[in-house]
């Protein structure tokens, strides 16, 4: 059992947890994760670790509410348990040897992109930071990036706050004027960062891809996050949990990638209603 040391509101669809999990905390590095079971009965769900503290022994996570499971999920307190909480999974981003880095975050995706962006920061790399919403009312973790970016350009798709326009505008006019990095990772929805890709292929830049969006299960098992890659004109098969979740964005077959993740959409619609009506039974 694990404990909630802190739980607060970043939007009203996003959370932030705080959990106590020392052994976890102990190796926690950007860009892994973690699998939960919120109690016995759950389904056990993966959440990239969005920051740790290996003195206080926690992990932080940040997830959206949009199924069943992390609706229940919301619904536990500051001082109450999960009943699993296992990791750090995945093969860590790899943070060294480059001076110069565009990190791109896209919605609950920059909760992945913040930790990235906070550890080249650390390593005294320049650390170019460019975040994506939708509109104002759900920008998160603006002053994290702040903090850790010699440059932020926040971008919302009604221009309700920061600049106006997606997350390729700003990548677009950087390049066009010449400037180059050493990196670009981006982390968010599916359809962001294949064109976060195509922006960049011009330039010949490489681009670093986190394929959290499309994991399951979060051991290979379940075969739920396969996707193809071309590497060396060779179409492979990769599984984002085990050999991810980051990939050279110039390998990945998105469209595949994204006619797959939408084959999940109507269960987890009726998973997520049906939890909801079970919370207001029993709020009633």
């Amino acid at each position: 059992m694990h404990k909630i040391i802190s739980k607060k509101a970043l939007n009203p669809t996003v959370t932030q947890m705080e959990i106590y999990a020392p052994l976890v905390a102990r190796k926690a590095r950007p860009g892994q994760f973690i699998i939960l079971r919120v109690d016995e009965e759950g389904e056990r769900i993966p959440l990239t670790i969005a920051g740790s503290d290996k003195e206080k022994g926690t992990v932080k996570i940040i997830f959206q509410i949009v199924g069943a499971t992390t609706e229940t999920l919301n619904h536990k307190e500051e001082g109450e348990y999960l009943q699993d909480f296992v990791g750090p999974l995945g093969v860590a981003t790899n943070t060294e040897g480059k001076k110069k880095v565009c990190i791109v975050g896209g919605g609950v995706g920059c909760a992945i992109a913040m930790p990235v962006a906070q550890e080249f920061h650390k390593l005294g790399a320049d650390v170019t930071s460019i975040i994506g919403f939708r509109n104002k009312d759900i920008v998160i973790l603006e002053e994290e990036f702040k903090a850790c970016s010699d440059r932020l350009f926040v971008m919302t798709d009604d221009g309700s706050y920061g600049r106006h326009g997606n997350v390729t505008v700003p990548l677009k006019e950087m390049l066009e004027s010449g400037e180059t990095f050493d990196e670009i990772i981006t982390i968010g929805p599916l359809i962001m960062m294949k064109f976060v890709v195509l922006a960049a292929k011009p330039y010949g830049v490489p681009v670093t891809v986190s394929m959290n969006p499309i994991m399951i299960d979060g051991t290979g098992m379940c075969g739920g996050c396969r996707l193809s890659l071309v590497e060396d004109g060779k179409r492979v098969t990769k599984f984002a949990c085990v050999d991810g979740p980051d990939f050279n964005g110039y390998e990945v077959d998105f469209d595949e990638a994204m006619s797959r993740n939408r084959m999940y959409t109507d269960f987890e619609r009726h998973a997520y209603e049906k939890a909801c009506n079970l919370f207001k039974k029993e709020e009633a």
